[in-house]
C-alpha cells in the first residue's frame, strides 16, 4: 500500500494525487514493476524502514506492507 507522508500526517494518495498531472486515470500514483514512475527513490536509512520515494510534487511516498 502506498501512503503520502507529511511532517504531521499520513495521507491517502487518493486525496493528494487527484490534482497531479502525473497521476493515472484513477488519480493514483503511477506505480509500475515495483517503482514509482512519477518520482524518484530515496535512500533507506535502515532495513526496517519502508521503501521511500519523492514525487514530482515534493511529497514523500512510502510503500508499506
Amino acid at each position: 500500500m502506498l501512503v503520502i507522508l507529511t511532517d504531521e500526517q499520513i495521507l491517502s494518495p487518493k486525496h493528494v494525487c487527484q490534482s497531479c498531472l502525473l497521476a493515472d486515470k484513477k488519480g493514483l500514483p503511477r506505480w509500475r514493476k515495483g517503482q514509482l514512475c512519477c518520482g524518484h527513490s530515496l535512500r533507506k536509512l535502515s532495513e526496517k524502514q519502508p521503501e521511500l520515494y519523492e514525487c514530482q510534487m515534493g511529497f514523500r511516498v512510502a510503500k508499506i506492507n
